[in-house]
């Protein structure tokens, strides 16, 4: 077995692609090619100097295909995905068939219901799907959950998250602010959270919306050892005031029993770690991720309900 394995990279333009190229390389493998439409693409220079970029899906395809037959030593081994979210399910499908593991980022996919398709695939084609979990490789987040498991059994924590992640006029208007290609604002910068909520405190059994719009979304949600007050919002007005001041683009909180749990930090390598756990053989797969989509799912399709004593408090800003 070859220990340097072969990548190709579909969305290479996309925000998140930088921090799968530092993986691939940071974990001693080759990034073979590169797939996107737009051709902003110099990042790949940064870390890797001869990788072939194609604009055009079917070329990359048929490249690809041409090394699988000819078991060249561009060979890929693992196709990772990076494409807007409403992609993913036809670029997994795209991995399997030229032979290759799948590394794709959140979500897998948009709806549940896509999930039993792919494990029936991922068996016929006898290949590995992995997805993209990297906030349980946290080290602070780890620490909780064994805190949590190793609790009272019968201890219900109060949790407050708030995640503010600033974004101009230009998420509207791409495909992020198109809730049919993105999923919305609790897929697009919520689903990490909620995978760690259930992680952390069990499945959930209660789900509310009590505000909701093109840029923020609020609501409350029962899960067996937790009930939590959740607020998303990519709204720039929506920063508390010493994070306005310091300068700062981004909040995030996550309180728990009224005391501030503490994970601003340790983001940088994480995806670095989730690439070293799948090439262990220690990757998260499909079932792993089911219950966040699920989730976010339910919440997209829920009914809005009137605010109430459990809505979380920057509502009554």
């Amino acid at each position: 077995m070859k220990l340097t394995k072969n990548f190709a990279l579909i969305g290479a333009a996309g925000y998140i692609a930088p921090r799968h190229i530092q993986a691939i390389r940071d974990t001693k493998n080759n990034l073979v090619c590169a797939c996107d439409p737009h051709d902003s693409v110099g990042i790949l220079d940064k870390y890797f100097d001869n990788v072939k970029y194609f604009k055009e899906f079917e070329r990359f395809d048929r490249f690809i295909e041409k090394e699988r037959l000819a078991k060249s030593e561009d060979q890929i081994d693992y196709v990772t995905i990076c494409s807007p979210n409403y992609l993913h399910d036809a670029h997994i499908r795209f991995g399997f068939r030229v032979g290759a593991n799948v590394i794709c980022e959140k979500p897998l996919v948009i709806n549940p219901r896509n999930l039993d398709n792919l494990i029936e695939l991922e068996n016929l084609y006898n290949s590995k799907l992995n997805t993209v979990l990297q906030l349980r490789c946290h080290p602070s987040v780890i620490e909780l959950k064994k805190k949590v498991d190793n609790g009272p059994k019968d201890h219900i924590y109060n949790v407050d998250l708030t995640y503010i992640t600033s974004r101009g006029p230009w998420y509207e208007y791409s495909w992020k602010g198109d809730n049919s290609k993105s999923g919305g604002l609790v897929t697009n910068i919520g689903i990490h959270f909620f995978d760690i909520l259930n992680w952390i405190f069990g499945e959930k059994e209660h789900t509310e919306v009590h505000y909701s719009d093109k840029d923020t979304i609020a609501g409350y949600i029962v899960y067996k050892k937790a009930k939590v007050r959740w607020f998303l919002s990519v709204n720039k007005k929506m920063l508390p005031d010493h994070v306005k001041a310091e300068g700062n683009s981004t909040y995030r909180s996550l309180e728990i029993d009224k005391e501030e749990f503490e994970f601003s930090a340790g983001f940088t390598d994480l995806h670095t770690k989730v690439y070293e756990d799948i090439l262990n053989g220690k990757g998260y797969g499909i079932e792993d991720s089911r219950s966040a989509i699920e989730i976010v799912d339910d919440i997209r399709n829920i009914d809005l309900i009137e605010k109430n004593s459990n809505a979380h408090p920057l509502l009554d800003r």
